[in-house]
């Protein structure tokens, strides 16, 4: 072959080879492995918010990102947005809680009876009063439920179950589940104190003795620039928790089986009624302000419109840092959670950066601090935008964004409820996964990761993970993943070690990246369903 025709046919081969390769395929399983080995080693000392080893973890991202010559999205010209947090200390030693049942006062012992995150509103604070029960603790005037129906709570404490009622769609189950959302409630009909009652659920899935360990982190809420903290409320004088042998000796005093009224509550039926008890809680707390960084870059966009609006895609980077031991080891490593998710963020934002042209609309990508304290860099964020929020079209949430077996399906977590489903299936289809349904609609998940701030501030936004099934017949990809959940999660066993399957990892990542090409091309903008929950409740643009 002569010079000139061995040179065309290079020439050929290479424009065969521009025109075939997909942005998406430098996305790879080796990539992935590198970030998250990184991330997780014992250098970082578990990420925890706030500490040395989430700020190494985050100017990590930011290196990788400006190396892609991104822009900084942050605070003054940079790639970190200083999320302001405070620390509740919680004093042991001089809280208490006591019990009054029909006259007669018990002490309860710290740990084996009752915890608390403390107070952030207070470092010196009580509350004593009846105890009343309120089954969930819920008023959802959409749904005809109202557990505070028929009861006065005013100035009294109200004991309540964990969760919502196991008819309710996943995700309304999962929002009625929240917290804050039982503590807002409380505070709205006049309660002084809450007692969150271990339930016979909750307890398989998350046992006491798991929750005390997990208390003992420090604990952070994030706030506002007059200091005040987010989601608490004045009215609410202090709180705690009790395993479920001390709830079925309280229900017990009002002759009530908590295993039967357990079971009626998740049918849905409403019984409050008052307790024969009176609660006594003293709650000291010392406050320590602090800041954690976000990480935020930005791919501008090509269109000269649609450029001035935003897609988010979100991992957070935090983990939950050092803790006792467990087995000898002291170190929460977070490989699954979330140096993964973290993984597929950056390497999503590499594969759009080699794009000869940007998507036409903008994309920030944003690695959040304190998820596991609370979502706290992405309720920060979305109160916060470093850009308007009337800009931001969607959020693409990745959390745990990796399989331990060859992956057949995935779970599009608040696909429901929005324009994004039919990215998420077309881009499923492409792929060759199966979507299911959320496979524990207990645990929660919709509102327990960093796409519901978005939620909250009326944007669109989904959770698309990995499902149950494999590929493999012969492998039970549920068994596999819950002996995760049980064993390793939250645990310092959570490391790199883990039998990881790099490729469906891959696979989860191209699919995000794919979802967001479609949102950010597409002609309009994501719209909430119309009539749909979320956007009724928090507002934002809607569908036809």
């Amino acid at each position: 072959m002569s010079t000139r025709l061995f040179v065309a046919a290079l020439a050929l081969a290479a424009a065969a080879f521009a025109q075939s390769s997909k942005p998406e395929d430098s996305i790879t399983p080796e990539g992935l492995r590198a970030h998250v080995r990184f991330l997780s080693d014992d250098l970082l000392e578990g990420r925890g918010t706030g500490t040395r080893g989430h700020e190494i973890a985050a100017r990590y991202s930011a290196a990788q990102f400006e190396g892609m010559g991104l822009r900084p999205g942050g605070d003054d010209g940079t790639f970190f947005q200083a999320v302001h947090l405070r620390q509740a200390i919680f004093n042991a030693e001089q809280s208490s809680l006591s019990l009054t049942t029909n006259g007669n006062e018990e002490k309860q012992v710290l740990e084996k009876d009752w915890y608390s995150p403390g107070d952030y509103l207070r470092t010196d604070t009580a509350a004593e009063g009846q105890v009343v029960f309120v089954g969930f603790g819920l008023t959802a005037p959409e749904l005809k439920h109202d557990d505070y129906a028929g009861v006065d709570v005013k100035g009294k404490i109200v004991a309540y179950f964990p969760g919502a009622p196991a008819s309710w769609e996943s995700s309304l189950h999962a929002y009625y589940s929240s917290t804050y959302l039982k503590a807002k409630t409380a505070a709205e009909h006049g309660a002084i104190g809450v007692i969150g009652m271990w339930s016979p659920t909750l307890e398989k899935a998350f046992s006491w003795e798991r929750a005390v360990r997990n208390y003992k982190f420090p604990l952070f809420k994030i706030v506002d620039k007059n200091g005040r903290p987010n989601d608490s409320y004045e009215q609410i004088r202090a709180g705690v928790a009790i395993p479920l042998p001390r709830a079925k000796q309280l229900l017990a005093a009002a002759n009530k089986d908590a295993e039967q009224l357990y079971k009626e509550a998740d049918e849905g039926k409403v019984q409050s009624f008052e307790l024969p008890v009176t609660a006594n809680i003293h709650l000291l707390t010392q406050h320590k302000d602090s800041t954690s960084p976000n990480v935020v870059a930005v791919l501008p966009g090509s269109d000269p419109k649609l450029k001035d609006e935003y897609l988010v895609y979100s991992a957070h980077l935090d983990h939950l840092g050092i803790s006792p031991p467990d087995k000898g080891d002291s170190i929460n490593n977070g490989a699954y959670d979330n140096a993964s998710g973290s993984a597929c963020l950056i390497e999503i934002a590499r594969a759009f950066s080699h794009m000869k042209q940007a998507p036409k609309r903008s994309l920030i990508f944003l690695n959040v601090t304190g998820e596991e304290k609370g979502l706290l860099g992405a309720y920060y964020y979305s109160l916060n935008p470093t850009v308007s929020k009337d800009s931001i079209v969607a959020d693409i949430n990745m959390d745990e964004l990796a399989s331990l077996f060859p992956l057949k399906d995935v779970v599009g977590l608040g696909m429901e409820h929005s324009s994004l489903q039919n990215d998420i299936k077309a881009v499923a289809a492409q792929l060759g996964f199966e979507i299911s349904p959320d496979p524990f609609p207990d645990e929660n998940d919709f509102i327990r990761s960093d796409q519901f701030p978005f939620v909250r501030a009326g944007i669109p936004a989904v959770y698309v993970g990995p499902g149950m099934k494999s590929t493999d017949p012969k492998v039970d990809g549920k068994a596999i993943y819950m002996n995760w959940l049980q064993n390793i999660y939250h645990t310092p066993h959570d490391e790199i070690t883990l039998p990881f399957d790099w490729a469906s990892n891959a696979r989860l990542a191209k699919m995000d990246f794919l979802i967001g090409q479609r949102v950010a091309n597409a002609p309009q903008r994501p719209t909430w369903n119309k009539g749909d929950f979320f956007q009724q409740k928090f507002g934002g643009p809607v569908g036809k």
